[in-house]
């Protein structure tokens, strides 16, 4: 066999091996992809919708209310505030003429210069107190606690503090010649200057 014929001849069995080969990976390569195009996707079920719990509802907005703020406000609208709350509350000049007051606390509440004739304050707090300079004639005081209470100037003529809690009260320069202090505790009471009626004077004012 000649060389050229030789040489054809080796070209055409490689041509056809790279043929077959190619046949052969061709072949191999289709189930594959065939089973590709034929593998549908799986139906998907739809995730049912989520349940929304209605948002809870909101409590309407409670704005504070200062008690003692409403009592003076009550007390000064109708002139009665019995067994109220009036700790501290600032009540100074302020005209309370013939008001009820009964079982009040009024402990460290601010009532210089007031006007509190013919008021019932009986067995009401009135434990530190500013009463200085107040008008107090015919006050109901009966059972009322005045602890550590300042009364320095007030007017108490008429009064009534039968059996109240005087004591260390500030009763400088105070009127009491017409007043009711039967039973009153006025141990430690600062009495200096004080109009007390005739009879007890010498008692409580040098003890």
């Amino acid at each position: 066999m000649n060389k050229p014929n030789s040489k054809k001849l080796t070209s055409w069995i490689v041509t056809a091996v790279f043929l077959v080969l190619v046949a052969g990976f061709s072949l191999l390569n289709q189930p594959n992809a065939l089973a590709q195009s034929e593998t549908l996707p799986a139906p998907t079920e739809s995730a049912p919708a989520p349940v929304v719990s209605p948002a809870p509802a909101t409590p309407p907005t409670t704005l504070f209310v200062d008690p003692v703020a409403a009592n003076v406000r009550r007390l000064l609208t109708t002139n009665e505030c019995v067994g109220c709350n009036l700790v501290e509350a600032q009540l100074e000049r302020v005209n309370l003429l013939g008001a009820n007051l009964e079982g009040a606390n009024l402990q460290k509440a601010e009532l210089e210069k007031a006007n509190l004739e013919g008021t019932n304050l009986q067995t009401a707090n009135l434990q530190g107190v500013d009463l200085s300079k107040a008008n107090l004639s015919g006050v109901n005081l009966q059972g009322a606690n005045l602890y550590d209470a300042d009364l320095e100037g007030a007017n108490l003529q008429g009064a009534n503090l039968s059996g109240a809690n005087l004591q260390k009260a500030d009763l400088q320069k105070t009127n009491l010649t017409t007043a009711n202090i039967e039973g009153a505790n006025l141990l430690g009471a600062d009495l200096e200057d004080a109009f007390l009626p005739s009879g007890i004077a010498t008692q409580y004012q040098y003890q």
